[in-house]
């Protein structure tokens, strides 16, 4: 049984162990293994967690009959969603999971009122059609100066949010 919940800083631990079973071999054959490091330093150490979460960043953890399969992170602004991780264990893809994460961000950012759900992949990465099977389309390019000669070479994909509905006091 499929079931999402809220992270905390105490799932710290748990958000790099799903981390490091996931991140290095999916960007292993996209980016040279000392882009890997810098970044998985840059963006989960504790310390880097820690920060997100205190600055509002948003975690979910997935899991299947108990056991964690997967997590994503967001952050909503007063219009604009984004959806900054989605990682799931390449055992577990294809069976519906990246789907409910994606689904939980899309309904946090239509309660927060937001028009659009906005993520970053990278250009080589095969994520992108999954994306695009969801409704995200690409609109525009980033490339992005991270660290010593690193870069983040992406499309920025969007998911337009139909409106709200009307009320009665509208």
């Amino acid at each position: 049984m499929l079931s999402l919940r809220p992270a905390t800083a105490a799932d710290i631990p748990l958000i790099r162990r799903l981390c490091f079973a996931v991140w290095p071999q999916t960007y292993a054959p996209m980016l040279p293994a000392a882009q890997i490091d810098f970044m998985l330093d840059w963006m989960y150490s504790p310390s880097a967690l820690a920060a997100q979460l205190a600055e509002g960043v948003q975690y979910a953890i997935v899991s299947e009959v108990g056991e964690p399969v997967g997590y994503t992170a967001w952050r909503c602004g007063s219009e604009v969603c984004l959806l900054e991780k989605l990682y799931v264990l390449q055992s577990q893809q294809g069976k519906g999971r990246g789907r409910a994460l994606v689904a939980h961000v899309v309904a946090a950012a239509a309660a927060a009122g937001c028009t659009a759900v906005r993520l970053q992949v990278n250009k080589c990465n095969p994520a992108r059609s999954f994306y695009e099977r969801l409704g995200f389309v690409v609109a525009e390019e980033k490339t992005t100066l991270i660290g010593p000669g690193f870069v983040m070479d992406d499309y920025v994909m969007q998911l337009t949010l139909p409106p709200a509905p009307a009320t009665q006091n509208d």
